[in-house]
This record gives structure tokens, sequence and C-alpha cells, in this order.
């Protein structure tokens, strides 16, 4: 077999730091794209990232459909299914992310199975694990546990994460290869952007500096830096221990607040404004009214979901990077790419 590395989702960016890890540690990466009108653009972008992109090809494919995936399974010794939809606001019909996290699943994890790929990673999210659960507090949550989906509480977008993960488990099972999958569950992805993309993540980050939060609800969330969910991601592939597991990447929670401070402190650019404070509850209901990706979420004020990532670390082998150097990688690179003025 060739040392080539299917990538679902590589324009997105989660899987260009993915396909860019890959590329540095010399493997031939098969990028997928919805459309391959995408394939010059990622190809400019991780070039300009210092990539060999002469060991990158493209292939055309949808999480909706089946055409395209047993053929790009040819030559193929690793799969990274990475390509889900994030969103902040949450659909009105559910179906639009569950749909398609599930069947992409379903179609990446069959099709590697029956190409008799080795090792297939699927990212999925700490949003499989840690949500709907009551008394959440007063508990830290491992790779053992898994999102309550009949609570009333459970959004599209984590509903969409656990009945994707679910999903794979269950096929790999169904093929006898348990082994034969790995899983990562991060938390909040952050760090630096490759292009003038942001994406769901850089928005947060957009939201802190762009002067349309005075304040900062009471909302916390496990993060990490996209740079380690890419090496754990390429770990997984090859460590014959991850096969069958699942791991936790989160660095530490960190309230919005928290985040806002960091990127103050931290971002060495003149101007910066960022929140000062923390606003009541009662005040981000009231704006939520205007807001809606402040609506979709507010039932996140005032909660905390802490997860323990000691299995992510011992997968790296080393420390994460700091949540603070995370957020303030973000927030510098949507100043590099131009989505921000200082």
């Amino acid at each position: 077999m060739s040392d080539r590395v299917l990538v679902t989702g590589v324009s997105g960016f989660l899987g260009g730091h993915v396909a860019l890890e890959l590329l540095r540690k010399g493997y031939t990466v098969r990028g997928s794209v919805r459309s391959l009108d995408k394939a010059d653009r990622v190809r400019e972008t991780l070039a300009a990232h210092g990539a060999d992109v002469s060991r990158l090809e493209f292939v055309a494919l949808d999480l909706l459909s089946d055409e395209g995936w047993e053929a790009a399974m040819e030559g193929v010794r690793y799969v990274q299914h990475v390509a889900s939809p994030f969103v902040i606001e949450q659909p009105r019909d559910r179906n639009e992310l569950i749909r398609p996290a599930v069947e992409g699943a379903r179609r990446a994890v069959t099709a590697a199975m029956g190409g008799g790929v080795e090792r297939i990673v699927l990212t999925s999210s700490v949003a499989a694990i840690a949500y709907g659960h009551e008394r959440e507090q007063q508990r830290t949550f491992t790779e053992a546990d898994w999102s309550n989906l009949e609570s009333p509480r459970i959004t599209p977008y984590q509903e969409s994460k656990t009945r994707a993960e679910q999903e794979a488990w269950r096929l790999a099972e169904g093929f006898g290869a348990r082994e034969r999958l790995a899983v990562i569950n991060p938390g909040a992805i952050l760090g630096p952007l490759l292009d003038d993309d942001p994406g769901t993540s850089g928005l947060i980050a957009i939201r802190l500096l762009n002067g349309s939060m005075p304040g900062t609800p009471r909302m916390s969330f496990s993060v990490i830096d996209v740079r380690d969910v890419a090496a754990a991601q390429v770990a997984a592939m090859t460590d014959p221990a991850a096969g069958g597991r699942r791991f936790i990447l989160a660095d530490r929670e960190m309230t919005l607040q928290e985040m806002a401070d960091a990127i103050q402190t931290g971002l060495k650019r003149p101007n910066v404004r960022t929140p000062r404070f923390e606003l009541p509850n009662w005040l981000v209901r009231l704006v939520a009214l205007f807001d809606r990706q402040i609506r979709d979420n507010t039932a996140e004020l005032g909660r905390t979901r802490p997860v323990n990532g000691d299995a992510g670390r011992a997968l790296l082998r080393r420390a994460t990077i700091p949540g603070p150097e995370a957020v303030t990688a973000t927030a510098e690179s949507l100043f590099v790419h131009g989505l921000l003025k200082a």
C-alpha cells in the first residue's frame, strides 16, 4: 500500500490543518471537496504555508451522495474523515445538520472498510460526550460518556455529532473491525486560520473584536488549538494503541470573558478593544431577542462541562497548546488575512 491518505473536507479549517500536517510528514494527500473548483484555492493555501503540494491530489465527494466514494479509496492506506457541518446558528430543520453528518460518516466508513483501509480517523466532538445531562457541573466527562439525546436541551449540532459517531462505531463493529476506527473528540477548535475564510471558529473571535458584544454572555467551552487536533488526528492514524478508542482533545475550559481577556493581553496590536465584563443572564436573553447567534446558544448560559483531556495529551505525547495562546492565534490570524482591520 502507498502512504496515501484521504482527507475529507480538506477545504475546511481543520481539514486544511490535517492536510498540512500530513504533507509535512511526507504523506500523499487526496483531499475531498464538494466541487473541484475549490482545488486550486486549497493548493495555493497549503503551498503558502510551506507544504509540498506535488503530493496533493483532489477528488469530488458529497456527504449526501454515494457517487465517487468507492473510487476515492483506491490506493488509500488511511482515511481522515473530517468533513461534517458545523454552525453557530442552529437550523430550523434539525436534519440539515444531522443527515449529512450521519450519512457522511456512513459513506466514509463503509467505503473505507470495503476498500481495505488500515485505519479510519473520525473527527467527532465533545458535543457527542458532555451534553444533555443533569448536574453537569458536578462531574468531569470522559471518553466513556455519551451525550444524552433524550434531553430537550440537545441542539441539532450536538445530536448530529453524537449520531454520526455512533453510526461510525456501529459500522466498524458490524465489519468486525472496531480496531480500524479511532475517534477524536475535540472541544471548541481555535488557532490560526490558514486563509481568509474565518469558518465558524473564527466567528467567535470576530465577535469578541468587532464591537458587536459590549459584554460577554456567561458561557464557557472546552477549547483546543487546531494544531493539536491535527497532530492528534495524524497520531491516531498510525498508533497501534489508538484503534478502537475515543480521545478527548481539550486544553481547558474557558469562558467567553476569559477568551476576550486573553486576546486583550496577548494580541500585540494597537487599539484592540475586547469586552471587559460579563453581562447578566437577563440582559443576554433580552439581547438574544435581536441576535440569533446568541439566541441559539442561551441554553449554555452559566453552564460548564469539564472534560478530561488526559487521553488526548497521551496520544500527542506532550502538553497541549495553552487555551489563551489558541484564542490569541485565532485573533492574530484574522488581522493577518484582512478579516479585521487594526
